[in-house]
């Protein structure tokens, strides 16, 4: 079962949907009402909306919910199976509290069984595959915030621990949930080296509470590691897309996060590298990114709801389109435009989703200077092999780049 969640702005749009009045859902007869708490009865989006903006009148106000578990395990459900769903999402998601490194609580438990929420149930109109939208108040009845910091991360593990009750999950999905999230760790590790370094790389993994064992080679090099946390342990190889983490990929992971030119290491990771203390050369410079021409063509179909997607309401020519966009990519440019420390974070995502699913109708895009470290190539959008998280990554710097990112002041990243 897949949770996820996030802190929006727009709640009115949200619940809209949700509850099948947008003009966006083609089919609100596929569309029921599970429950709502702390409203009266039989009030319409707008009213909800009213009730939950005059209670928490800021600006993130509305924690918008999906839960979808598999057709399979929901087959025989009736609206009471779906509510009692609901209250066990709820009830593992306010138990969750996160520490740092030091123990120390740097993220309280949220109450949002005793915050105002609607709840719908949606079919997808062709495969009629069912899930869960909730729109809940981000503060709870007694006026306390429920926090949202690493709120997906919050989603998901809730999810995750009510399939594990409900034998809905086997030890190697639940192996590989957790994967997905020491990659994520990883990642971020990456993201926030100033340069490379591999013995950087290990001090900063261990110093946020994993164990890295190296795995030598003949040579006296790596060959490769092994992330461990408690009694888990994940082989490099297992952990992130293609493989990106592992010791022959992640230098040159690391210079893609950067925006760095693809490099030819002259120090090896190992024993020996101590010998060879010379910095990195460049093979050579990429020119100077010419405008982004776009292609006419769709990258995909991302009009259709799957698993691990989230819905994206994406307004362009004076309309609103809507989009699933895979999770890994949302999460990109969540990452990329945090809304609580760039003012613009909103037209950024637009122009990056837009560019995302090849719905751009301008011309082209500068993508020279600005934005810091956009390295593309002509038609970088429509190589066939390019992975999706890294077409992400290069839509974000375009975006990032034409536009240029504005840090609200008081915050940095």
């Amino acid at each position: 079962m897949i949770g996820k969640a996030k802190s929006i702005n727009h709640g009115i749009n949200d619940i809209r949907y949700i509850s099948g009045e947008s003009r966006n859902k083609k089919h609100p007869e596929l569309i029921y009402h599970v429950k709502d708490n702390l409203l009266p009865c039989e009030l319409d989006a707008q009213g909800v909306w009213d009730m939950m903006k005059a209670h928490a009148p800021m600006k993130n106000n509305v924690i918008r919910i999906e839960i979808s578990p598999a057709k399979e395990h929901t087959k025989d459900f009736t609206m009471q199976d779906w509510q009692q769903l609901w209250n066990d999402f709820v009830r593992e998601f306010d138990k969750i509290e996160m520490t740092n490194k030091d123990g120390k609580v740097c993220s309280h438990k949220t109450n949002l069984a005793d915050s105002i929420y609607t709840v719908w149930l949606h079919l997808e109109s062709d495969s009629r595959i069912p899930h869960l939208h909730a729109a809940v108040c981000r503060k709870d009845r007694n006026g306390r915030t429920n926090n949202d910091h690493k709120i997906h991360i919050r989603a998901h593990d809730a999810a995750q621990e009510v399939a594990l009750q409900r034998g809905w999950i086997t030890a190697m999905e639940i192996h590989k949930a957790n994967a997905v999230k020491v990659a994520e760790v990883l990642m971020d590790i990456l993201r926030a080296m100033p340069s490379w370094s591999w013995d950087d790389y290990v001090a900063r993994v261990r110093a946020n509470g994993y164990t890295l064992v190296e795995r030598p080679d003949d040579k006296g090099g790596i060959k490769g590691y092994v992330v461990g946390k408690g009694k888990a342990k994940f082989k490099a190889s297992e952990l992130g897309k293609g493989r990106k983490l592992m010791v022959s990929k992640i230098e040159q992971t690391w210079q893609k996060l950067h925006g760095q030119p693809e490099t030819k290491t002259v120090q090896p990771v190992g024993k020996n590298r101590a010998k060879t203390d010379a910095p990195v050369v460049p093979v050579a410079a990429k020119p100077v990114a010419k405008p982004l021409q776009l292609s006419s063509e769709p990258v995909a179909d991302y009009s259709s709801w799957h698993e691990n997607t989230s819905r994206y309401e994406l307004p362009h020519d004076g309309k609103t389109s809507l989009f699933y966009i895979p999770d890994d990519v949302m999460q990109v440019f969540n990452d990329e435009f945090d809304y609580r420390e760039t003012a613009n974070w909103k037209e950024l995502t637009d122009m990056a989703v837009a560019l995302f699913v090849g719905l751009m109708a301008v011309g082209s895009v500068s993508t020279g200077g600005g934005g810091g470290g956009s390295h593309n190539d002509d038609n970088w959008r429509d190589k066939k092999d390019e992975d999706e998280i890294e077409r992400a990554r290069r839509c974000a710097r375009a975006a990032a780049a034409h536009f240029g990112k504005e840090t609200k002041s008081g915050r940095r990243r």
